[in-house]
């Protein structure tokens, strides 16, 4: 059994009532980490929280130019949405975190790390896939995987010690966010026929009715400028989760497959982050050769699903983030957007390294297309197939029409 265990603390329901029971059935010291990746919120209270639950240190770590540099930027580039539709909003942050687990256990000479996931998410695949993958040697500690407790118990957990805590039994919503974007599950949302209340939605309430331009300026792939302004990435993600959510734009309300084999009903909040992808595979749309574009979006599947099932830190991973990045030489211009309310969407491109030729494309007098060229290459594009017709197409047609040849 660990004596010290540093935990992942959000300061949500179950890290906060993890603090206190593994305190009392593992007799451990617990030191609780809590990440600011772009979530906002009262730090100081985070700390206090995790310190009057028995916490014997509380650390708090500023990861959002981090987070959004090595994690969100790399997944941007691949395009990473899993099944075609989900950012990876929270799949994304837990490698991060586990990275300071990690560090802070080392500094503080512990010997476990423990997480707050239960035992039907992704999450705990991810926190635990990670840490053997960084520190084998240390022992990962799941009381909530454990402890048996419904969400309703957890409630009646955290008023009996008196940890002060921000979910109701009328309100009982799991909410994690980033600067990347918001999920939300529990509740009567675990109906998948049943809509989501609108009081669940934070980051893309309609503030805004008249229509606007942005453009988005790229440098191999990342976002580097927001209407001609130098950003930061996280600063950009930022901003841009206010000005898009601004519309109303940017909600995913989903069924996934998770890992774990269980299909979950799951709604998301990600503006910015559905904005820039759309963005730029636009933008690789006119600097992307044909045979590299069609590649790179056939891997891009696979990248979602290596970090959707933790594997961020792993072979193939590193092997998928060498391609993308190379892929991403040219990636560097200009995407125009258009907000309306309910809308955002591509209405211009540029790029000084795009492959869009004017005079190959126009059908106008500029024309430089060699148009004669055109029938020998057709020909030879489909002589495999003419051959196979005058072969045995037509043969097979035959026999089908006289019977079987004797």
């Amino acid at each position: 059994m660990p004596n010290r265990v540093v935990l992942a603390y959000s300061g949500g329901l179950d890290t906060s009532v993890a603090v206190r029971w593994m305190i009392q059935e593992l007799d451990v010291e617990v030191i609780a980490v809590a990440c600011d990746l772009g979530q906002g919120g009262d730090w100081e209270a985070v700390q206090e929280r995790a310190l009057r639950a028995g916490a014997i240190d509380a650390v708090v770590v500023d990861c959002r130019e981090e987070f959004a540099r090595d994690f969100v930027g790399p997944a941007l580039k691949a395009n990473a949405l899993y099944e075609n539709r989900y950012p990876l909003v929270s799949a994304l942050s837990r490698p991060v975190i586990v990275k300071h687990l990690v560090a802070v256990a080392r500094q503080q000479g512990a010997d476990a790390v423990a997480h707050g996931c239960t035992g039907k998410g992704n999450d705990q695949v991810r926190f635990e896939v990670a840490t053997r993958a960084l520190a084998p040697d240390l022992e990962v500690v799941a009381p909530v995987r454990n402890w048996g407790m419904t969400r309703a118990d957890s409630i009646e957990y955290a008023t009996r010690y008196d940890i002060p805590i921000k979910v109701t039994k009328e309100q009982p919503y799991s909410i994690d966010d980033n600067l990347w974007g918001r999920a939300i599950e529990c509740g009567e949302m675990e109906d998948p026929w049943a809509r989501p209340p609108e009081g669940v939605w934070s980051l893309t309430t309609v503030r805004t009715g008249e229509s606007r331009e942005i453009t988005v300026g790229f440098e191999q792939g990342v976002p580097v400028a927001l209407d001609g302004r130098p950003l930061a990435l996280w600063q950009l993600v930022t901003e841009l989760n206010e000005i898009v959510g601004g519309y109303g734009w940017g909600r995913l309300d989903m069924v996934e497959n998770r890992r774990v084999g269980i299909k979950s009903r799951e709604t998301y909040e990600a503006p910015a982050a559905l904005a820039l992808i759309m963005a730029h595979i636009d933008l690789e749309s006119i600097c992307l050769e044909r045979d590299l574009f069609h590649e790179k979006q056939r891997l891009e599947g696979r990248y979602a699903d290596l970090v959707y099932d933790g594997f961020w830190f792993s072979p193939l991973k590193q092997a998928l983030d060498a391609f993308v990045d190379e892929s991403q030489r040219y990636v560097t211009g200009e995407v125009r957007l258009r907000l309306e309310p309910g809308r955002c969407y591509v209405i211009g491109r540029r790029s000084d390294w795009s492959l869009y030729d004017y005079g190959l494309a126009t059908y106008e007098a500029e024309d430089t297309f060699n148009h004669v060229d055109s029938e020998g290459f057709v020909k030879l594009w489909g002589l495999g197939v003419q051959t196979w017709a005058a072969r045995q197409s037509q043969r097979d047609a035959t026999v089908q029409q006289g019977g079987h040849a004797g």
